[in-house]
Order: structure tokens, then C-alpha cells, then sequence
């Protein structure tokens, strides 16, 4: 299988031997350059095309964003955002999503060994993801190879092995998405009217920038976005976001849903994790959960979307057309777990006629 090659930009010298060293340890991956800004990329670009470009947002003589839209605009390659933990820096990573950035990654730093070892997984998978990318009519057809250790969920609840509560009238909705679905999820909630069920999301998104993600969202839609606090209630109007690089299950003491935030491995190689979402929701919600799964790389959110069908839950998953990476959704269809496959922009519409 021909290597994803990769050209990274970034004004520190650590930072781009630092991402090489990790992304060239993947045999999977090459970088094959790098440059410290986005004009000598631009000059690297006339001589070589890379499947995928790691892009710092704050740089000397142009910025990440400016050159992104430049890119986009005259030759479109799929970018993976490099940012620091600024609220600026998040800010703008996240405006790049926008214009058509893939995915946001945190600039590699000292820790752990665990830190270091997630840090690599992450890294790799998001430019992995990025090279399956939809770009407009553009889609690159990847098979790529799993990089060991992929716990399930099993590491943060127990399987159910009875039947959830019984139904009552309140429903809830969970969602899970990944590559892509920063865009989709804004699809997805600006179509909801303020008086909707409420909706516990896990978008693959690393610290820091959920909260940025949920206020930006907060300000164009009509539901109310936040990022999610241990204890939260699940309420009508309110659409929660789990907080990056943390677990949140749903829970269910009485007629209240409320949502728990907690550590632990990465599950399906991600933190926070859809299978770990959607298992809770088999257990404490089951048919009065409505479970959707978004565009994404990988097969996070397919187990327990499985689990979820089992329990009774209505699932619904975004067809091919529609995803980014017809990666998740397309797991979940071929465990069986899926009732209703379908574009993007009537997944909204389904949920409102299946809670009502």
C-alpha cells in the first residue's frame, strides 16, 4: 500500500522535527517536507504534492488561515490544523475548520510515556483521517492499518446484560462524530427549533477547544450548546459536548438524565469516545434514546451504536454522500446496528418526527 505522504509546516524547528519523528513512525505515513512558513511551503508545493499538509495557525509572513483559504481556493489538499493551547490559537483553529480545514490536532509536548504514546496515536489517526477525506468532489480511497492498543468500552462501563429501563416519555439524543463532523454538527443543530429533545454529543476534538466549539455553535443556533460538566442535566433545548480528552456517559437517576464526566484509556483509540456514549445510552436510555452517528475516520461508535439497536433505540447514520469519511457510519452499517441511513441535511428532520 503507497504511503500517505505528508508536508509539514510550522514556524518552531522542535515542533516540525517533533511531528516528523512521529509521523514518520508510522509505516503508514512519510513526510516527505517541511517548511517553517506558508511561503516556502508554497514554493515546496510547486515541486511536490502531498496527500496531506499539517498547517501551524499563528506563523511569521502569513498566517494559518490565510494560506489555508489560498490553498483551498487553487488546489485543494487536505489539511490537518497544528495549533497550541491559546485561546486564540483555538479560536482560529477553529474558523479554519470552516474553511475547510479536516481536523485540529495540539502541538506536541513533553510528558508521560502515556501522554507521549496517545499523543502519536492521535496525530497519526488525524492525518490518516484527513487522507480519506471528501474534499468537494475530491475522495481518497484508503485502507489503513490500526495501530495497537484499541480498548473498547468494556475499560469504562460494563456490557449491558439486561434490558434498560422501561420507556417513558422524555426521549434523548445522542450523537457522534468525528473527521468532518465540526461542520455536520453545525448542520445538524442549526436545523433544531428551541424546544427539542435533549442531546449529548461526542465530537472527537482534542482540550481545550470543545468549549470554543460549543460557545461558536451557542451563537447560530436556536438550542442552547455548552460544553458538558460532570452532573449536567440532559434538558429540552440544550445540546451538551462532551469536553476533549475526557469520557461522558449518560446517566439516569428517576425521570432525570444528567451526564458524568471521567478519565480512563483512549476507547477506540479516542477520548472522549462515542462507544463509551453510546453504551451508557443503551443501559440508561434504551428506547427512548435516538442515536446518531456522523461522518468520521475509524469505527468509534459502531459497537455501541450495535448495543444501543439491541436495547430498542431508534439509530439513524449519515449516508456516504454526505460524510466527509465514510468511516464510522459505514462501521455501524455493517455491524447491523443502523434503522435509517441518510443525508445529512435530514437527519434533523427525522430526529424532531421520531421524538415527537
Amino acid at each position: 500500500m503507497k504511503k500517505i505522504t505528508v508536508l509539514v509546516i510550522d514556524d518552531s524547528a522542535l515542533v516540525r522535527q517533533t511531528l516528523c519523528d512521529i509521523l514518520n513512525s508510522d509505516p503508514d505515513i512519510e513526510v516527505i517536507g517541511s517548511a517553517a512558513d506558508p511561503i516556502l511551503a508554497a514554493e515546496r508545493l510547486k515541486t511536490i504534492v502531498p496527500d496531506v499538509i499539517t498547517l501551524d495557525v499563528e506563523m511569521p509572513r502569513m498566517d494559518g488561515i490565510t494560506f489555508l483559504q489560498k490553498l483551498m481556493s487553487q488546489h485543494p489538499i487536505p489539511v490537518v490544523m497544528c495549533s497550541s493551547l491559546t485561546e486564540r490559537g483555538n479560536e482560529t483553529a477553529l474558523k479554519a475548520l470552516e474553511y475547510g480545514a479536516v481536523d485540529i490536532i495540539t502541538k506536541p509536548r513533553m510528558g508521560t510515556k502515556q501522554f507521549i504514546e496517545e499523543s502519536r496515536v492521535r496525530i497519526c489517526d488525524a492525518v490518516k483521517g484527513a487522507a480519506s477525506a471528501r474534499l468537494g468532489p475530491m475522495k481518497a480511497m484508503r485502507t489503513m492499518k490500526e495501530i495497537s492498543p484499541k480498548y473498547s468500552a468494556d475499560v469504562i462501563m460494563e456490557k449491558p446484560n439486561t434490558k434498560a429501563m422501561i420507556q417513558t416519555t422524555e426521549k434523548v439524543v445522542v450523537v457522534g462524530a468525528s473527521t468532518g463532523g465540526t461542520e455536520a454538527l453545525r448542520v445538524f443543530l442549526e436545523m433544531l427549533p428551541e424546544d427539542t429533545p435533549g442531546i449529548v454529543i461526542v465530537q472527537h476534538m482534542p482540550e481545550n477547544f470543545t468549549a470554543a466549539f460549543a460557545k461558536r455553535l451557542d451563537s447560530i443556533c436556536r438550542v442552547t450548546v455548552k460544553e458538558a460538566q460532570d452532573n449536567d442535566t440532559v434538558v429540552r433545548g440544550r445540546a451538551l459536548i462532551a469536553p476533549g480528552n475526557h469520557h461522558m456517559l449518560l446517566k439516569r437517576s428517576g425521570a432525570r438524565y444528567y451526564v458524568e464526566i471521567k478519565d480512563g484509556p483512549l476507547v477506540s483509540r479516542h477520548r472522549p469516545s462515542v462507544d463509551v456514549l453510546f453504551r451508557s445510552a443503551a443501559r440508561y436510555a434504551g428506547k427512548n434514546a435516538v442515536g446518531v452517528i456522523m461522518t468520521g475516520m475509524g469505527d468509534d461508535g459502531a459497537h455501541g451504536m450495535k448495543e444501543m439497536f439491541d436495547a430498542g433505540a431508534i439509530t439513524i447514520a449519515q449516508d456516504e454522500a454526505s460524510c466527509v469519511v465514510y468511516g464510522m457510519p459505514h462501521e455501524a452499517v455493517k455491524l447491523g446496528g443502523v434503522h435509517k441511513i441518510m443525508p445529512l441535511q435530514n437527519i434533523a428532520f427525522e430526529v424532531l418526527r421520531l421524538c415527537n
